[in-house]
Formats: C-alpha cells, structure tokens, sequence
C-alpha cells in the first residue's frame, strides 16, 4: 500500500476505536438526574469498636493514640504552606511516639521495641527541630510577595 494508503488505515481505526470508546464509556456514566448512591457504612473507620470485648490493652491504647493524633492534626490552616506544614506533621509526629510508646511497653518482638525506640528518639529530635523552625516562621513578617 501506498504511504496516504496506510495513513487512511490508521486515521479510520483511530476514528472507529474513538467512536466505539465513546459509546461503551457512557454506557456505564451514571444518570446525572439519579440521586448519589448511598453509602452504607459508617463513615468513623473506629465506629461500633470502642470498647469491644475483644480488644486487647494494646488495641485500646492504640486506638485512642490515634485519635488524639487525627484530632490534634485538625489545624486551623493560617495559608502559609510552611506553617501549616510544619503544625500537621508535629501533632503527627507526637501520634507516632505515642503508639511507639505503646509497642515499647506492649510489645514483645526485640526487634519491633527496638525500632519503636529508635522512632520515639528520632521524632522527637525531628519535632524539636519543628518547633524551632515554627517559631522562626510565625514570628517572620508575612512576605508581601506571596498571596
């Protein structure tokens, strides 16, 4: 076949699979006149597990380690990227040294205890240095440059 030969090929395959990509995709597009479906499960991950018997010390402290951490990274956002960066990842931060804490004293595994030490040392360095530099950022005029 000539060159024009192929290149007719090609452009009606690519007009055909558009074509036949276009009606199977609306096949399955909702009705937008539908109401959104429901969701049936609850939409707290730890809903109906507080307090469950089978709940072991461990599996309660961890529990409540994580919602104290999901709380306190519920920041008022202030707009500088920075700041509020650097406010998440402390309250972060302090969520994991409490649940490695909590391996420390639970666990049973040298080796997973040994690593939850090493995390508590280095978040806690990692927090301190946050912490510095939040001062440092709070207290800089805002930059006129930026919105």
């Amino acid at each position: 076949m000539k060159r024009t030969g192929w290149i007719s090929v090609i452009a009606v395959f690519l007009a055909v699979a558009a074509f036949a990509f276009g009606i199977l995709s609306r096949r399955g597009a909702p009705d937008a006149s539908a109401p959104p479906p429901v969701e049936a499960r609850a939409i707290d991950g730890h809903a109906g597990h507080e307090g469950a018997p089978s709940d072991t010390p461990s599996t309660r402290a961890y529990r409540e380690a994580a919602d104290r951490m999901h709380q306190a990274m519920n920041i008022d956002y202030s707009g500088d990227a920075d700041i509020d960066f650097l406010r998440g990842m402390i309250a972060h931060h302090e969520g994991a040294i409490a649940m490695a804490r909590i391996a420390v004293e639970e666990g049973e595994a040298d080796d997973v205890r040994g690593l939850a030490q090493e995390i508590i040392r280095a978040q806690e360095a990692e927090i301190l240095r946050m912490r510095i530099m939040l001062a440092r950022h709070e207290d800089a005029p805002a930059d006129p440059a930026r919105p």
